[in-house]
């Protein structure tokens, strides 16, 4: 299977035997070509807590629509993507070669009449080669190096999480689970990356990125016509050390990624500066039970996305930081229950007003049920409490209680 697939289900830790990590193996000549993906969706139930006057830049709390409507409810695909991958392995003159190229469609829909005109995306499309002796080295679009392994241990990625997308009336190719409330989306990136070999446990990546990841050049992250420019390669890594044993496994990281970016100011000029972001994590399973802790601080990257609400109208960075922690526990019937609880905060640069309606910090409680019915479908129940608060303390709040299936071929 796809090997972010298979990072996806170990990292959520739920409980899928082996087989459900095996995608549809075809051998071809030189060649074995591996189908995989999943399918899933969700009825999301959300409760808005707060008037629709309320607003908050940055803030992933849900208030009341325009007409004072606090329910809403929709059909959504999770925060894992619906997926369906193609991957080919060969090895040619002592060289394991290989390439995915994949498509998330989404189970939501943008038209007016419920047709299909939410475009799939395409998230992987990379070509890989290397040896144990040596490392690889991968070229292409895929996961982000940093923070990618905060994305990949969230519980809520087989599940929903943050139900955003949902109470827009379904639209959106996915929900945040934890994105934003704990952790900054890794995103799906052009790079060009080097794995070390895995050194009894050790292994460790770094690699250039796109310039403008998420960005858009004329993106008001900041105020009105103060968009982020990065016209450099980004630079990204990340050191893992996995362990396993008779009663106890799991994995060590530490992470960083650095972009020098430029912003178009109110005066029409440049101001350069380097925006830069650290983390490191922790996943710990014994017997039944599955610890996860997380942290990540960072100058100039925002909260959320990389870059969004990143820097005043001035070019001052922004101080961010955040975190989540998270506990499981497999039941005697197998069904897997966790209980995590996160926060993203942004500080406001020296001189902003206190007042300010930007985002001071995004939380989150997720309480969670997965339950395998089969080796590939897993039933999902989840609430979730998200809450938002500006700097000026106005707050929002919503809840959600989603329920859904998903299937892992």
């Amino acid at each position: 299977m796809n090997k972010n697939i298979k990072l996806a289900v170990a990292g959520a830790v739920l409980a899928l035997s082996a087989s459900a990590n095996a995608g549809i193996i075809i051998p071809a000549g030189d060649w074995t070509l591996d189908v995989n993906g999943n399918v899933n969706a969700f009825a999301n139930f959300i409760k808005a807590d707060h008037a629709s006057t309320t607003t908050i830049t940055g803030g992933m709390a849900l208030n009341k629509d325009a007409t004072g409507e606090k329910n809403t409810q929709g059909i959504n695909t999770g925060l894992l993507p619906s997926w369906l991958g193609f991957t080919g392995k060969t090895r040619q003159n002592d060289v394991d070669v290989e390439f995915t190229i994949s498509m998330q469609p989404a189970v939501s829909s943008a038209g007016a009449a419920g047709d299909n005109s939410t475009n799939p995306l395409w998230r992987q499309n990379y070509v890989s080669f290397g040896d144990k002796s040596w490392g690889s080295i991968k070229l292409g679009k895929d996961i982000g190096i940093f923070a990618s392994n905060a994305i990949l241990n969230d519980m809520t990625l087989l599940g929903v999480g943050n139900a955003v997308g949902a109470a827009t009336g379904s639209n959106g190719n996915t929900t945040h689970g934890g994105i934003g409330t704990g952790y900054i989306y890794a995103a799906w990136k052009g790079q060009i990356a080097y794995t070390t070999p895995n050194f009894n446990g050790f292994q460790a990546t770094v690699g250039l990125t796109n310039p403008n990841q998420g960005l858009t050049g004329t993106q008001a992250n900041n105020t009105a016509g103060n968009g982020i420019f990065q016209d450099r390669f980004g630079l990204e890594g990340q050191a893992t050390y996995s362990f396993a044993g008779d009663a106890l496994n799991g994995k060590v990281w530490v992470g960083g990624a650095s972009y020098k970016v430029k912003q178009l100011a109110a005066s029409s000029l440049y101001t350069e500066s380097t925006s830069s972001v650290a983390d490191l994590g922790a996943n710990v399973n014994f017997g039944a039970v599955g610890l996860t802790g997380y942290y990540y601080t960072g100058e100039g990257v925002g909260t959320t996305v990389m870059f969004g609400n990143s820097h005043t109208t001035t070019g001052q960075k922004r101080d961010s930081d955040g975190g989540y922690l998270q506990a499981t526990y497999t039941l005697p019937i197998k069904t897997k229950i966790g209980l995590a609880y996160g926060k993203s905060s942004l500080d406001l640069a020296s001189g902003e007003a206190t007042g300010s309606a930007f985002v001071k910090h995004n939380k989150r409680m997720t309480v969670g049920a997965y339950h395998p019915l089969t080796k590939h479908l897993n039933l999902v129940a989840e609430f979730n409490d998200i809450e938002s608060e500006a700097h000026s303390n106005v707050k929002m709040e919503h809840t959600s209680i989603s329920t859904g299936a998903i299937l892992f071929f």
